[in-house]
């Protein structure tokens, strides 16, 4: 059967326990919000596939669990993605100073030239903010990434986000991706990982939508 897309990448969300990846993640795959809580427990992971200047991208996404007894397990992620999500609440100070330290683990553990960009979450609950909107502009500029303020609760900038990393990780790529242009090469990029599979679940069995 002929594929449905033409690449594959892995992105991630990383970022403290209690920002909202999971529910980012939901929003984006399945246009779903839950406003319950219930933790990650390791590494899950959703797929989706979307078009970016004519190029089907099927997009796997990681959603790592952000407590620190999980975090031998989900620094194991970082060298196989292509994007990276870095993620804070805007009513949590001690979720935004703690994104300097998951920088720190990229820079670490992820592969060189992979993209990045900087998530202030749950920008509905302004009531509850402590991060100001410039306090997320300055730390993006001073690692050299893009800044989005989200909510997955009103769909703020989910798919603009999600969609502007995809669109890094294919400008990264630019060389593999001439083989699209010139078939029948087979575009490298499109067998990435294909072979691995996910320890955690399936498409066929998806997770969960909660937060």
């Amino acid at each position: 059967m002929a594929k449905q897309y033409d690449v594959l990448f892995r992105l991630l969300l990383l970022g403290d326990s209690g920002v909202g990846k999971t529910c980012l993640l939901c929003r984006f795959t399945d246009n779903q919000f839950h406003p319950a809580h219930i933790s990650t427990i390791g590494v899950d992971f959703k797929m989706k596939t979307i078009e970016v200047d004519g190029i089907k991208v099927r997009i796997q996404i990681w959603d790592t669990a952000g407590q620190e007894r999980y975090q031998t397990i989900t620094k194991q992620y970082y060298r196989r993605a292509q994007g990276i999500f870095l993620v804070y609440d805007i009513g949590s100070e001690r979720s935004y100073q703690h994104i300097v330290k998951w920088a720190s683990d990229v820079d670490e553990y992820a592969p060189d030239g992979v993209q990045k960009i900087l998530i202030g979450n749950k920008a509905d609950e302004e009531h509850k903010r402590q991060v100001a909107k410039e306090q997320g502009l300055q730390l993006a500029r001073e690692y050299g990434m893009d800044f989005y303020e989200t909510s997955a609760c009103s769909n703020l900038n989910i798919k603009e986000s999600f969609t502007r990393l995809t669109e890094l990780v294919l400008q990264a790529h630019r060389k593999e991706l001439e083989g699209l242009r010139a078939p029948p090469c087979a575009p490298a990029l499109a067998r990435l990982d294909e072979e691995e599979q996910p320890p955690l679940g399936s498409e066929d069995s998806p997770k969960a939508c909660w937060c």
